[in-house]
């Protein structure tokens, strides 16, 4: 795994009634660096994230591009670029380069089609972005393999309230450097927290969610709520629906086509889940006026 953060000296300014003081000190910042996947050795993306469970990242990144959608569909990955992964020696020197493990190489099962490599997938994927450089919406609109409509889940109000702090107790980097996103994937009926994924990407925090259910054999997602920690965009409700998850829930806003998306496809859209309240956007019947188990006996 590489790093995950990096201290770098900064100048604290304070302004307060007895002037303005200056101290200098270290700041932990959230580590960004590029990760080229890789299927059988072709170039597929690069994309820029966090280090760290890269192949989760990948693993959910070609679900959601619908490449994948089981285990039994994924036969391994390897970091390339370092010694004893094959990579050619550095000219005039004999040795082989340092491995960065910034470049990630996927195997596919066999009978599995590797993805198209046409000029509209391959594309640069900032941390910031997940769909820029797609060369339309109608091209990223893959059908999924898994009816999040027909998913009988439902989760009890109160609990759902819950799940911001929940995801907000286990993001251990963020607390170090404050500039991460996050992502975690709960049970909608218990409100056990199954996985929660960090990453300077919002899209890369939920690939990597979603990957962890990839190589965990769990995929179709079913009766479980995706919780995230900014906004629900369109690829984000895209990838939920890839994964099979009935429920995506965002502590801010979501854009008008997640709304359209969501309500096409069946999934459960909730918005500004904060405090005591939240936006329900489409299949307000998931969410249920239900006292939770624990919460009925205190």
């Amino acid at each position: 795994m590489g790093r995950l953060t990096v201290n770098r000296p900064v100048v604290k300014i304070t302004v307060g009634p007895d002037g303005i003081g200056e101290r200098r000190r270290s700041d932990a910042l959230v580590v960004e660096e590029p990760l080229e996947i890789r299927v059988a050795g072709s170039p597929l993306t690069v994309t820029m994230r966090t280090p760290g469970h890269d192949i989760e990242l990948a693993a959910g990144f070609l679900v959601s591009e619908g490449v994948i959608a089981a285990a039994a569909d994924f036969r391994s990955a390897i970091h390339c670029g370092g010694p004893g992964t094959g990579a050619p020696p550095i000219a005039g020197t004999g040795r082989a380069p340092e491995n960065t493990y910034n470049v990630l190489d996927i195997a596919l099962a066999p009978g599995v089609e590797p993805p198209s490599t046409d000029i509209t997938r391959n594309f640069y994927m900032t941390s910031s972005c997940g769909v820029c450089g797609k060369a339309s919406i109608d091209s990223i609109a893959a059908v999924s393999r898994y009816d999040v409509g027909a998913d009988a889940a439902t989760v009890a109000a109160a609990r759902l309230l819950g799940f911001p702090d929940a995801l907000r107790a286990g993001q251990t980097v963020f607390d170090k450097t404050g500039g991460l996103h996050a992502a975690a994937l709960f049970d909608a009926e218990t409100g056990e927290l199954l996985v929660v994924r960090e990453d300077v990407g919002r899209h890369n925090a939920v690939d990597k969610v979603i990957g962890w259910g990839v190589l965990a054999d769990r995929l179709p997602l079913r009766g479980t709520v995706l919780q995230v920690s900014g906004r629900a965009s369109f690829e984000l409700a895209q990838k939920a629906v890839m994964a099979g998850i009935p429920i995506l829930a965002a502590v801010s806003a979501p854009s008008s086509l997640a709304v359209e998306l969501a309500a096409e496809s069946g999934l459960t859209l909730v918005g500004f889940l904060r405090g005591e309240s939240m936006n329900v956007y489409t299949r307000a019947d998931r969410v249920t006026a239900d006292v939770p188990v624990s919460a009925a006996g205190t």
